[in-house]
């Protein structure tokens, strides 16, 4: 199968003057993928060998460990550490490109890409856009609370917190003094668990030698989760523990409330209670991150693109969506399936062999998800998993999740620099160099973080 549309092989200053992508000449198809997480690099992967060009496009240069995120926020370990370029990872595929660029716009009819950089065609396209922050609507929540989808958001956590604790220490006014070092988490998920327990160990080891100002017990954390209990997605055991493990560590849970409203210093919950805090973490809630083109009638709730069950978007055999932001629809998933990077890593895998087959006119394969168990941490040597029959908490589960994270992070230098550092902070409970190199700012209703 060739194509007919790639007229975007330029040169030079025709480039800029067609306002297109320059790529090399190629008479084999040209699959594009819109997004290098875990779905899109799986995907890649597995075409490095197949006879088509592959295109990754992305608005960062990087693929980000996000399960990481958290430890990032609290000082744990350095961006760096859960950050790789794409560049590097596809240095070794020789039929593989990235372009760095923002998908603005699709028009599936005549198979272009619009991005803030030029457009490009497509004889297969891929959508691997993920999620970001849902703050459904409520703008001062998103105005003033900080969300942790991306790297940039982990940051404004870390500046956020260290710049209010050192505030803290200069303010004379006692109630100041409280909403500065008070911390709300909006969510209960795994995110939600995993940034209270960090916060938490934060507290109780790294408060008092770095802060000697004020005790550690004038920093309070609360979690707020709308329903009746913790990680609802695992199972009643994990539940259990996880809750009990907060608590041991100091958090206070609320649960059945809801977060209606933050003006920046005061949290409004839907039965009333406010709660003074300059500090918000908002893991409440994910929406895809869609580039405009696709059919309203194929977007369903949280903004998730429905596909069938070869994960192709219906009505568009050559346009798949994979990941966070696809819903596979069928008679055993009517809701789709959960939002979980091994999930996008089958879905990429067996995409690259469907793809291969249509260029070939062979059949293609449904999708079918193998469930390899799910874990979540609590906090150093406390974690809980759910394998299969296996449901269990503590020592060994924290162990198994740092060996499967530890193996899951691109690239060895990353594997070894995130290994050293929890060596380091097992034996010491230190952390990472606490720096303030920018001040966090945040301008209303815009949600822009400025160097000041």
């Amino acid at each position: 199968m060739t194509s007919d549309k790639h007229i975007d092989h330029c040169t030079g200053a025709s480039c800029s003057e067609n306002q297109q992508i320059c790529l090399p000449n190629s008479a084999i198809p040209r699959v594009v993928v819109i997004g290098g997480g875990f779905a899109g690099l799986s995907l890649i992967k597995h075409l490095r060998h197949k006879d088509v060009q592959v295109i990754l496009i992305d608005k960062n240069n990087y693929h980000q460990f996000q399960p990481l995120l958290y430890q990032v926020a609290t000082s744990g370990l350095e961006p760096d550490s859960i950050a790789f370029p794409f560049r590097k990872q596809i240095s070794r595929y020789p039929n593989v490109m990235f372009r760095l660029a923002e998908v603005i716009e699709i028009d599936t009819k005549s198979k272009t890409i619009y991005t803030d950089k030029g457009q490009l065609y497509y004889d297969f396209l891929v959508l691997a856009t993920g999620t970001t922050t849902n703050f459904f609507g409520n703008k001062n929540i998103d105005s003033y609370g900080v969300g942790l989808k991306n790297i940039k958001d982990a940051l404004n956590i870390r500046h956020m917190m260290l710049q209010n604790l050192e505030q803290a220490t200069i303010t004379c006014n006692d109630e100041e003094r409280d909403a500065l070092t008070n911390f709300v988490i909006v969510g209960g998920g795994p995110a939600g668990v995993e940034m209270a327990g960090a916060l938490a160990e934060f507290k109780k080891y790294i408060l008092p030698k770095d802060y000697p100002e004020y005790p550690a017990s004038i920093m309070n954390i609360y979690l707020i989760e709308g329903m009746s209990k913790l990680i609802s997605m695992m199972s009643e055991n994990a539940s259990i523990k996880t809750l009990n493990y907060l608590t041991d560590l100091g958090v206070t849970i609320l649960f059945e409330e809801f977060v209606v409203d933050y003006d920046g210093k005061t949290v409004t919950t839907k039965s009333g209670k406010k709660i003074t805090a300059r500090n918000l973490i908002w893991t409440a809630g994910v929406k895809g991150d869609l580039p405009r083109g696709i059919d309203q009638n194929h977007i369903l709730k949280g903004n998730r693109i429905k596909t069938n069950e070869y994960l192709q978007i219906i009505g568009l055999e050559q346009v798949f969506a994979i990941g966070d932001i696809a819903a596979v629809i069928t008679k055993q998933t009517p809701n789709g399936h959960p939002q979980v990077a091994q999930l996008a890593i089958q879905q990429g895998k067996l995409l690259a062999k469907n793809i291969a087959s249509l260029i070939e006119n062979k059949p293609i394969k449904a999708f079918q998800y193998k469930d390899k168990g799910s874990l979540a941490t609590v906090g150093k040597k406390r974690a809980v998993a759910d394998l299969g029959n296996f449901k269990f908490g503590g020592y060994l589960a924290w162990l198994l999740w740092s060996f499967v994270h530890l193996m899951s992070i691109s690239g060895f230098r990353n594997k070894l620099l995130v290994g050293i550092n929890w060596m380091v902070s097992y034996f010491s409970y230190e952390k990472s160099n606490r720096l303030l190199i920018r001040n966090y700012k945040i301008k209303q209703k815009t949600k822009e973080y400025q160097n000041t």
